[in-house]
């Protein structure tokens, strides 16, 4: 079984917050929103699938980026002037990284990561 980590995140500007391509981009309001969109992006493979679509060769991708976990958590909430994000997942750093970038950009930032 993979082992599971714990990511801690924080985002400093969720209302403006989105990925470059507007197809795959967060478009919720708040952490909540954010939290349910990140962990459907894991636990499914419907972005990774949009994604891939807009691919040039989308059979030519490598399958395994598509990797979910269906048992990742996550949680978001306010603290002061930004979002803190908790991950539970059995997803490398490079997926759930992927992931992240596709809804919200680089306008994240890992904090502290430790195993489950």
């Amino acid at each position: 079984m993979a082992s599971r980590n714990r990511y801690y995140l924080s985002i400093d500007d969720l209302a403006h917050a989105r990925g470059s391509e507007p197809a795959l981009s967060y478009d919720g309001a708040g952490p909540g929103d954010f939290a349910a969109a990140l962990q459907e992006a894991l636990r499914s493979p419907v972005l990774f699938e949009h994604w891939r679509a807009l691919q040039a060769d989308p059979d030519d991708v490598d399958p395994t980026l598509g990797a979910t976990d269906a048992q990742a958590q996550v949680s978001a909430n306010v603290a002061d002037l930004h979002v803190d994000v908790e991950v539970l997942t059995s997803l490398p750093m490079s997926l759930l990284r992927q992931r992240l970038n596709w809804l919200i950009g680089a306008n994240w930032q890992l904090r502290d990561v430790r195993n489950a």
